[in-house]
């Protein structure tokens, strides 16, 4: 199998295509992103591995069970029966498209059906989750909203039955918290469905998230009262949105690219998935200063260790670990 050499990553969606039309090819990017110092032993680590030519799998000499292996093992990939060209160019339009891609757009692009392209779609946002990290610091803002469905764009039937109070009461409630850039780098985003908007529910994520000390602005709303570890700033939105550095714009702007991608390409999100579409728009904003290749490279990067299954997916299953979020 001839190695890859990261001189020849697509850099456009047409070279992408082009390129990922070659299923050597594929596998040799893979393997590179996976394996860059050389493929291992997914269940034992093991470096002493034989590559099977004639079934573009590798074989471990180590002595345990699976002793053979795919690219696709232990990634977002594993047990699909879709080829590597497919999840490839699936996975650069959903990292790249600004306004996200909706699962009809991927069934008719790559000829599969739509139940497939939903599964896939679903795979990828999972791979681009990010975990915690370090907590923010500087100045941060933090902002809730509401997203569910629009009552002006419902029909009469189901808008009785879907919309009975007035506010956020049938919608998800949501809370990002934004650390403004410094440093020279720009600003990054975290976001999480919350059960509602009250003061434990929303403190409790910015004491997990950011750093205490911290400058934190929010709006009048009264659960953040009482941040007594932050440097707390408040900005009446009743009485006006800027003060000096007191403002939740970042965090406002943030969430009009949120709801663009949901309300205009896809149209209806259940509460129950919301969360991977929430991690897959803060990708692409914490991502935006690089270009689609290199986007698409992190990307690759983050899909080993992480499994979602259909069952998980549908809720048949509960989620158990870290790996089905």
């Amino acid at each position: 199998m001839e190695k890859f050499h990261p001189a020849f990553e697509p850099t456009t969606l047409q070279e992408a295509i082009v390129y990922f039309s070659d299923q050597d090819n594929c596998l040799n990017y893979l393997v590179w992103k996976r394996w860059p110092n050389g493929v291992t032993c997914p269940i034992c680590g093991s470096d002493d591995v034989l590559f099977l030519s004639n079934q573009r799998r590798w074989k471990c000499r180590g002595k345990h069970p699976r002793a053979q292996f795919s690219a696709k093992v232990g990634t977002i990939f594993e047990d699909s029966p879709l080829g590597l060209d497919k999840w490839l160019t699936a996975m650069w339009q959903v990292v790249n498209c600004k306004n996200g891609i909706s699962s009809y757009e991927v069934h008719r692009a790559l000829g599969i059906t739509q139940k497939s392209a939903w599964f896939m779609d679903h795979r990828i946002r999972f791979a681009l989750g990010m975990g915690p990290g370090e907590k923010m610091s500087g100045h941060v803002e933090a902002d809730e909203t509401f997203i569910g469905q629009k009552a002006r764009n419902m029909h009469k039937s189901v808008r009785a039955v879907k919309i009975t109070g007035t506010g956020g009461k049938d919608k998800t409630a949501v809370m990002g918290i934004l650390e403004r850039g410094k440093d020279g780098k720009h600003s990054i985003v975290r976001t999480a469905v919350v059960p509602n908007r009250s003061k434990k529910a929303l403190q409790a994520e910015l004491r997990e998230h950011v750093q205490a000390g911290t400058a934190i602005y929010t709006d009048a709303l009264k659960s953040y009262e009482g941040l007594c570890e932050f440097q707390h700033e408040v900005v009446d939105h009743a009485v006006e949105y800027v003060r000096g550095n007191v403002h939740t714009n970042g965090m406002e702007n943030f969430w009009s690219l949120v709801k663009r991608g949901l309300h205009g390409t896809y149209v209806s999100v259940e509460p129950f998935h919301l969360f991977r579409y929430l991690d897959e728009q803060t990708y692409r904003f914490n991502n935006r200063r690089m270009n689609d290749g290199e986007r698409f490279d992190l990307a690759v990067r983050q899909v080993v260790g992480k499994r979602l299954t259909w069952d998980v997916l549908t809720g048949k299953e509960p989620v158990l670990g870290t790996c089905a979020n």
